[in-house]
């Protein structure tokens, strides 16, 4: 991951104002360690913060075509660009290995119709000095992150995170994913506009019935094509169905590699937890049985409270189920970066495309289960997506997801959702269309007892008692009476727990701008729901717990070691393992000023 800053058609071209930006774009620098560039022409400037991955001696940006008129930052991983190459020999002259570089020429050939052609993730601000204009675009589901803002001169703003512009904007947004944005001295029409565009976004319910084999091929595709690395990288391992997929597959297919020529065959995993918590002995088996080199990082309650603060700050919201997944998460990913590691494999993304979250049980026919999905899917940008991206890139370190490949959505989404259904009487339990594909005999992916685990809802892994701490510590920092005059501090989402309240109090002294606060979505939940399917079950319509208490559909198949039916998840990564959070009855919250109520997607 990189951080890309870019300020478009201000009125001040002064140094003074350079190097207010050059400022501003420092405050990415945790995105971006390895190297740092700005280009200015007249009043619009580019800046870039470098993250090497691909390419790390000659990919630094900003990047430009052959008479440098046209002008690119990135943030961004194009697993096409070796295709994209050989389509432009002989037309265009690249300069770098950065797979981000084929960006100039698609635009210089097709104008702002190529970012579909592109396959990967990315944020990118191109600048064309001929025309003066310029094109902005986020990757089909906001993997990489995206703000937009616009200053009191007229000036438009673009950040990978929203702390780099901030300060400056009198208002800014969340730029929205699968969209582009375009604009300029010539530019016609100009604005926003989507680009992505698959069927499945009609939210109509498919037909084409379940092809396990073509489900497993475009997996296995999708993490082959993220071993694209100059770097060494691992891969996140809690020992659930998720991540032990991602796992399993890279280490099977890492020897036919380039990366493999490069930093050998052998595999690192990294999980971690509270000393003695289920996920670190799940991931061990996993581990053991796939022959990763595998690495446990511990932490305690109070190391990850004293980490909320920069939780936070990097995270950039108040969401309290992100907080609490991401504090673990950004405790390991210091670990694994002071190994010399710059880029991991996860497996967010899989629950909200296969309906794994346990409350789908409860899904009343397949066409409410396949529109919750794709209401999920939508949302990811502000919940998995997020967290995943910041509480990593806040030391440097790149996560990739494969199950959010563009063509494994495609597959995913394509398929008739009776299959993806829980379903007692045929032995279907969540996700049971992904354990089937990689049940094989013949060459096991995985041991069938941890391929047919069944997905546990809430989070063990990192340790139970993680959550009974934070609970514990924002009680006594958070006053009844401060409850009490919430809705006159907070009249905007307003808090309705103690944990809430503090972590709000901490968002509001970093990010006091009103912009801030509406990009954090807000709204009652079961269980990692949306409000949507609360309405599935009675019960669930006046209770004001989101953590998932009400969801009975475990009890048959695991231990009642915990009464209240909070369980540990095998959700991509060990530290991000789902939780309950603290917004349950905060109906009507809006995200960038629009009236919506999108829950928690961890």
């Amino acid at each position: 991951m990189c951080g890309i800053l870019a300020v478009l058609g201000c009125a001040d071209w002064s140094q003074a104002k350079r190097a207010r930006i050059l400022s501003c774009s420092r405050r990415l620098k945790h995105r971006g360690p390895d190297w740092s560039g700005l280009y200015q022409h007249e009043g619009n400037f580019l800046a870039q913060q470098r993250l090497a991955i691909v390419s790390p001696l000659s990919g630094d940006q900003p990047l430009f075509n052959e008479d440098r008129t046209v002008v690119v930052v990135a943030n961004g991983e194009i697993y096409n660009h070796k295709k994209i190459r050989k389509q432009f020999a002989g037309k265009h002259a690249f300069t770098t290995g950065s797979d981000c570089e084929v960006i100039i020429p698609l635009y210089e050939e097709y104008g702002e119709n190529f970012v579909d052609m592109l396959d990967g993730v990315f944020a990118f601000v191109l600048y064309d000095t001929r025309t003066k204009t310029y094109l902005a675009a986020r990757d089909a589901i906001g993997v990489n992150p995206l703000y937009i803002g616009w200053g009191s001169d007229g000036s438009v703003w673009l950040s990978s995170e929203m702390k780099a512009l901030n300060e400056d904007c009198v208002r800014f947004e969340i730029f929205p994913p699968g969209h582009l944005y375009s604009g300029g001295a010539a530019a016609a029409g100009g604005g926003f506009r989507r680009w992505y565009n698959p069927h499945w976004f009609l939210e109509q319910v498919p037909a084409t019935p379940y092809q396990p084999l073509l489900l497993r091929e475009a997996f296995e595709k999708a993490v082959i094509k993220r071993l694209m690395t100059d770097v060494p990288f691992g891969v996140l391992l809690s020992g659930g169905l998720d991540s032990s997929l991602v796992a399993s597959v890279t280490k099977r297919h890492l020897i036919e590699t380039e990366a493999a020529e490069k930093f050998g065959t052998e595999l690192h995993s990294f999980v971690v937890g509270l000393e003695g918590s289920p996920d670190l002995k799940a991931a061990r088996e996993v581990a053991d049985y796939l022959g990763t080199i595998h690495h446990e990082f511990h932490f305690t309650v109070q190391d990850g409270i004293d980490a909320i603060e920069e939780v936070i700050y990097h995270d950039e919201t108040y969401d309290v189920t992100t907080i609490r997944a991401s504090t673990p998460m950004f405790l390991m990913a210091r670990k694994i970066k002071s190994l010399g590691v710059k880029m991991v494999l996860s497996g967010e993304g899989s629950d909200e495309l296969l309906g794994g979250y346990l409350y789908f049980h409860f899904a009343p026919n397949k066409e409410e289960f396949h529109q919750e999905t794709c209401r999920k899917v939508k949302a990811l940008h502000q919940y998995d997506c997020l967290r995943a991206n910041k509480a990593t890139s806040a030391w440097g370190l790149e996560v990739r997801v494969p199950f959010l490949d563009k063509e494994f959505i495609n597959v995913a989404m394509s398929m008739d959702p009776e299959w993806k259904m829980y379903n007692k009487d045929l032995g279907r339990i969540e996700k049971w269309v992904m354990r089937k594909a990689f049940d094989d005999d013949e060459r096991p992916y995985l041991p069938k007892h941890i391929l047919y685990r069944q997905k546990e809802q809430f989070s063990d892994g990192v340790g139970y008692s993680w959550i009974d701490g934070l609970k514990a510590f924002t009680d006594q920092q958070v006053t009844d009476e401060m409850m009490k005059n919430a809705a006159q501090v907070f009249p905007y989402n307003t808090p309705i727990n103690k944990e809430a309240y503090y972590y709000r109090m901490i968002f509001e002294r970093l990010f006091p701008q009103e912009s801030a606060r509406e990009t954090v979505p807000w709204g009652p939940s079961i269980a990692c729901s949306t409000p949507a399917a609360i309405e599935w079950v009675a019960q669930w319509k006046g209770s004001h717990d989101p953590s998932g208490r009400l969801i009975s559909s475990h009890n048959e198949s695991t231990s009642s070691s915990h009464a209240a039916g909070e369980h540990a998840n095998g959700n991509g990564v060990a530290a991000a393992a789902a939780v309950a959070n603290g917004h349950g009855g905060a109906a009507n919250g809006k995200v960038n000023g629009a009236e919506v109520a999108v829950a928690v997607a961890v």
